[in-house]
């Protein structure tokens, strides 16, 4: 199937999306924090980003302008996921790059409907 990164600080937030992920089938990566998140994704070229914003460092906003910006990784889909459901950082994410903004808690539905019209191919 897809090799996923998730890029997100919170190890807790992340574990019911990891489980959701590999249950079908999905490899996933992580990491901790934007610049991390951003170097895995040269490293590792995944097929989806799911990028948190509130992270220290290198915010999900500045990370997701790096990897769509950079020729390397623009083909990779970004999509953020936040706990602020602000239509500004909706607009925001968007003009950085972001194909789609999740809030959280993510239901299976939801995560699963995004991966279908994100992944490529």
């Amino acid at each position: 199937m897809a090799r996923i990164l998730i890029v997100d600080d919170a190890e807790t937030q992340i574990q019911p999306i990891i489980q959701i992920l590999e249950r079908h089938g999905h490899e996933v990566i992580t990491a901790p924090d934007g610049e991390s998140g951003v170097q895995s994704a040269r490293e590792n070229k995944p097929d989806l980003v799911f990028m948190d914003i509130v992270m220290p460092g290198l915010n999900g906003f500045q990370a997701t302008r790096q990897i769509t910006h950079d020729p390397e990784t623009k083909d990779i889909p970004v999509v953020l996921i936040s706990t602020k459901d602000q239509e500004t950082d909706k607009v925001w994410g968007s003009r950085q790059g972001a194909k789609a903004f999740l809030v959280k808690p993510i239901t299976e539905e939801v995560l699963l409907k995004t991966l279908a019209d994100h992944l490529p191919g």
